[in-house]
């Protein structure tokens, strides 16, 4: 399994709570701006769909499951959701130890009809003889939320595997309607174009082939879209192991979005980083790339700091220009730049102030707190005319904070994914964040509202994995990916 990635798949899950290096087959990057508020019941309220993509589903171990939580006047709670697995009537396949049902999603309106829909990868299920082929569905958005689904098959089984492993949702031809990309281990991506029915037919379909290697654990990693160069047409920003390198290290591409979708051509490579956002942090009108990049300097990636650091690259009518990073050792950022802090494992972009500047929410699964380790933490930082800023009006949290649920304990990995949305239609981003480690890897999910200025903890809320509906056998690691 590929290692550096952020959260940990089917078999590797118990690895991963125990604070060794992080390692899955991929999810949407959990940061994505691209201007749509996620509603899949049309209620005007923000919805969140989150993973326990290493959950039991009928004695089925690491068959995994995806909640959807529906927002509300007063936010998020456990009493408004569905919990959805293979299993569940209307949803193509069945339940299949260790398929990973729900660690990767992405949210888009394919067929047009006004509500969000929900695309999901079960990257390790087995499709007929194909081991670990992967499947992809898409779960129908409605006025009762969401319902039913449609399988998005794989349209060259022989050339991959792990169909599904990346997946994300976006307008790249301009045409009005959202595009679904869909990755597998091999380099090539399908685009699938102009809207998709129920019947899994698509407006067309069409292919890219970033420089990324291929073939067993590779392929591209995640996939991120948002609109960089300001045209209109959403880009994509795929991340993969670069071909170029005899050591195969990790990075970051750029492919624009034109009027006949997205092209290699004019691409640009940037620098490693596995989780990426896209949002205009600057107000200047174009995507900024934001990019965590988790890894201590010791790990021998190209551009890695100490506990790990973000950077930003900012958007123009080119596309990526001039960049900026930071760590917790820069300016009034809360904490220190430690060993295994995986500060920037999650990054969120949203305007909890509504002043036109996206926000930035870092998760930092690793921090050590007092004598906890691994508690894990979460940094929000503002956006302003000249970007990011680590000097003024800084949040952190942590779950030892007043007002926050649970407890600071070891392994809980707290910021394990964050999210900013407005969950309860008030015009102002609110917090989600996951803790895939509280109560020994059965997960947890802590939603915070915005008081209009910053997020506050007036009104928190605390959904464990049995509230959300989720089987603690094992270790389902609600928390892990929130969709985008």
């Amino acid at each position: 399994m590929h290692k550096h990635i952020r959260t940990a798949l089917a078999t590797t899950a118990a690895a991963a709570l125990t604070g060794s290096l992080l390692a899955v087959a991929a999810g949407a990057a959990s940061a994505t701006v691209t201007g749509a508020k996620v509603d899949f019941n049309g209620d005007g309220y923000a919805d969140v769909a989150v993973s326990a993509g290493n959950a039991y589903v009928s004695g089925k171990k690491g068959a995994g499951q995806i909640v959807a939580l529906y927002g509300s006047a007063h936010g998020l709670s456990s009493s408004k959701r569905k919990t959805i697995s293979q299993n569940t009537t209307g949803v193509p396949g069945s339940a299949e130890t260790n398929a990973g049902f729900g660690w990767v999603s992405a949210i888009g309106d394919f067929n047009g009809d006004g509500y969000s829909d929900l695309a999901v990868g079960a990257p390790l299920d087995n499709v007929g003889t194909d081991t670990d082929g992967g499947s992809v569905a898409i779960l129908w958005g409605s006025a009762g939320g969401l319902t039913g689904g449609t399988a998005i098959n794989n349209p060259a089984t022989s050339s991959n595997d792990k169909w599904g492993q990346s997946l994300a949702a976006g307008d790249f031809d301009g045409d009005g309607t959202d595009d679904l990309a869909i990755g597998s281990n091999a380099s090539t991506i399908y685009v699938y174009k102009g809207g998709i029915n129920k019947s899994g037919t698509p407006g067309g379909r069409y292919t890219v082939k970033p420089a990324i290697m291929s073939g067993g654990d590779t392929g591209p990693l995640n996939l991120t879209a948002g609109d960089v160069n300001g045209d209109g047409k959403v880009d994509l920003v795929v991340d993969g192991y670069e071909t170029t390198s005899d050591k195969g290290w990790n990075a970051n591409y750029y492919l624009p979005g034109t009027a006949s979708g997205l092209t290699t051509s004019n691409g640009v490579k940037l620098s490693a980083g596995i989780i990426t956002g896209i949002g205009d942090v600057n107000g200047d009108g174009y995507g900024d790339i934001v990019t965590g990049m988790q890894w201590d300097a010791t790990s021998g990636v190209p551009g890695t700091s100490k506990g790990g650091k973000v950077k930003i690259t900012y958007g123009s009518a080119t596309g990526p220009a001039a960049s900026t990073t930071f760590t917790q050792n820069s300016g009034a950022v809360p904490g220190d730049s430690e060993t295994s802090d995986q500060f920037g494992n999650e990054l969120a972009l949203g305007d909890i102030n509504a002043d036109g500047y996206q926000d930035l929410a870092v998760g930092t699964q690793g921090e050590d707190i007092g004598s906890d380790t691994n508690t894990g933490a979460v940094t929000v930082l503002f956006g302003s005319a000249s970007g990011i800023d680590t000097t003024n009006n800084i949040q952190y949290f942590t779950q030892d904070r007043a007002g926050v649920p649970g407890t600071n304990e070891d392994n809980d990995y707290f910021g394990s994914d964050v999210h900013l949305d407005d969950v309860n239609g008030d015009g102002k981003a609110d917090l989600t964040v996951g803790a895939y480690g509280e109560n020994g890897g059965d997960g947890s999910i802590t939603g915070l509202l915005s008081s209009g200025s910053r997020i506050t903890t007036t009104g928190a809320v605390g959904i464990s994995a049995s509230a959300a509906g989720v089987s603690t056998t094992g270790s389902p690691v609600l928390g892990g990916n929130f969709a985008n």
